[in-house]
């Protein structure tokens, strides 16, 4: 099926389809005088550019339902409204909408309620984020009628991922999160994302993750004949869906069993993860076999193999044996990652160089939804705990060691509760992490990295520079004087600054003397640079000057700790295009 077709009635309706065209891939233009029923049917997004009656009395003989319309959008011939019609949710004409209402400048309409109430989008939610469902259409209809009445809804959360985290973000007033299905009989509705079959009375639309991983053994040459549909009734006889399934895994020596290959279409997955025994041997598994270890070298394929598809996490289905037919024995055992199992988590965001509107989206959305936040003290500005939610515990690590910081987090960790670890600029560029890493990596914990915007970044931006240069600069190295921290003899800055690239060099400033004294043998006197103190924060100085006058600079104005030193030409360079403006490269900006 096709993409796009823009329909148009008249000239300027034709000025407005070369518009959009332009900003839509694969899109046809046609007169409205070439209608056909075919349009619809080749097409899976249908724009038509004129009066609203023109729109409805060509396609309304020809839809069948949602599910199968395409989406069709109307826009006036003055562009100055666009409308949706058609397939608003499951078809994307909503979304549709919006895009070409951008592309011109116009005014949406969308009349779909869910979308005006600023409600869950139930039809689309599962391709939205990966998940499966098994509603019908009616009991998907009957479920978003519930949810935009205002009824009493459950959310039952067995997982843990982005949709998850968005459904928790974006909850309703009337929907309440539950902890137990026994719960869900006090409500009108139960939505649950889960991987588990639950048995309930009240109404529920069941959303299945992707989020299982299937180990699997078998005997040489085993027949897979009706193999498939066996595990699957065994999943679900221990209340665990087949539709979760995400992978499937073996070890090598049974890589080339036809088993596999069936499995794999059952479950419609692109291909079987293959584990060399070296990566399973030390692998703990409940169920151990002298047999399958004198065979294979580890002590259990299903289990093993599972638990390392699943990046060492938890065993959720141990070995279970089969034999559809005769003599045709296999294994197979389900396990879940960690890190979508609904537990403590730590995350590690970067708050970015100060400005807390500087902060990504992503780690604003952590520090909204975070029980604890432990902030790097005076590195970073007090101003970004303020997106914490009511009952939010703040504290500052700046009089905390390590133990008791560990101590803290691992105390709400321990309750099942998040917390966010918050360190200034990009915590993964001299962000003092590394120990922590090492303490949640020692207990198992579950954690993660939101990376930040540096202050080199900001330092560019501030200084209005391109920090590469075409022909001249393409290298940016990001280091530090040596003080009481030794450097590398091969990182010693005279070393570095050799290849005359655009240096960031941070804290700094108290061996300001060492650091001009080593870059000014490399450098010429007159490179610039620039002194700058607290990017995108209130107090934010910036100095700029030469290399030989650097020192004095630093000492003059009294910069402390939380300045970065910026050295190179290419400061202040605004000299000549890149040549990404040449004519040789346009290419790339053509559709």
């Amino acid at each position: 099926m096709k993409e796009t077709v823009i329909i148009h009635v008249s000239d300027s309706g034709y000025t407005l389809a070369e518009t959009i065209a332009r900003e839509l891939p694969n899109s046809d233009i046609v007169r409205n005088s070439e209608f056909s029923p075919t349009l619809l049917t080749s097409y899976r997004q249908v724009i038509f550019i004129g009066a609203l009656g023109i729109c409805v009395r060509n396609v309304a003989t020809h839809l069948t339902d949602k599910y199968h319309d395409p989406a069709v959008v109307c826009v006036d011939s003055a562009g100055r409204f666009v409308i949706s019609v058609v397939s608003g949710h499951v078809g994307g004409a909503n979304e549709l909408c919006n895009t070409v209402a951008h592309i011109i400048g116009a005014q949406p309409v969308i009349t779909t309620q869910s979308d005006n109430m600023g409600l869950w989008s139930l039809d689309t939610m599962g391709r939205k984020y990966g998940w499966t469902t098994e509603a019908t259409k009616e009991q998907m209809n009957q479920a978003i009628f519930t949810l935009v009445n205002g009824k009493k809804v459950a959310l039952l959360l067995d997982i843990k991922d982005r949709g998850t985290e968005e459904l928790q973000r974006s909850k309703p007033h009337h929907v309440t999160i539950i902890d137990h299905i026994e719960q869900a009989q006090a409500y009108d509705l139960l939505i649950a994302v889960t991987p588990y079959v639950y048995q309930v009375e009240t109404p529920a639309l069941f959303f299945r993750p992707k989020v299982l991983c299937m180990g699997v053994g078998c005997r040489k040459q085993c027949e897979p004949t009706g193999i498939a549909q066996h595990i699957a009734q065994q999943l679900a006889e221990h209340h665990i869906h087949p539709a979760s399934i995400a992978k499937i895994a073996t070890i090598d020596l049974k890589k080339d069993e036809p088993l596999l290959d069936t499995l794999r279409e059952w479950w419609q997955l692109d291909h079987v993860e293959v584990f060399q025994a070296e990566c399973l041997k030390d692998i703990e598994v409940k169920n151990p076999s002298e047999k399958v270890h004198q065979v294979t070298g580890v002590w259990g394929v299903a289990e093993s193999c599972a638990i390392h598809a699943a990046d060492n996490g938890t065993l959720l289905l141990e070995k279970q044996k089969g034999e559809v037919t005769a003599g045709n024995h296999f294994t197979f055992a389900i396990a879940m990652p960690s890190k979508y199992r609904r537990q403590g988590h730590i995350e590690i965001v970067g708050a970015g160089p100060g400005d807390p509107e500087l902060v990504s989206v992503r780690g604003k959305n952590f520090l909204s939804s975070a029980d604890l936040i432990l902030y790097a003290g005076s590195l970073v500005p007090r101003e970004l705990t303020h997106y914490a939610k009511v009952g939010c515990v703040v504290r500052s690590s700046a009089s905390m060691n390590l133990e008791e910081q560990f101590a803290l987090m691992k105390e709400f960790y321990d309750r099942g509760l998040l917390v966010v670890r918050l360190h200034t600029g990009d915590p993964c560029i001299y962000g003092a992490i590394q120990e922590q890493m090492a303490f949640f990596d020692r207990y198992g914990m579950s954690y993660h990295i939101t990376p930040g915007i540096s202050s080199f970044q900001a330092a560019a931006a501030a200084l209005r520079s391109q920090f590469t240069i075409p022909e001249k600069v393409q290298t940016i190295i990001l280091t530090r004087g040596e003080g009481r921290t030794p450097m590398p003899n091969k990182e010693k800055l005279h070393k570095l600054a050799a290849s005359q690239s655009t240096m960031c060099i941070y804290l700094s400033a108290s061996i300001v003397e060492n650091v001009q004294e080593e870059l000014l043998q490399a450098y010429p006197p007159e490179t610039p640079v620039a002194a700058c103190y607290k990017l995108t924060w209130k107090e934010e100085k910036i100095y700029r000057g030469q290399l030989k006058d650097l020192a004095k600079i630093v000492r003059d104005n009294h910069l402390t700790l939380t300045t970065l030193l910026v050295v190179g030409e290419a400061i202040d360079n605004r000299q000549g295009l890149s040549r990404l403006y040449d004519d040789s490269f346009k290419h790339m900006f053509r559709p």
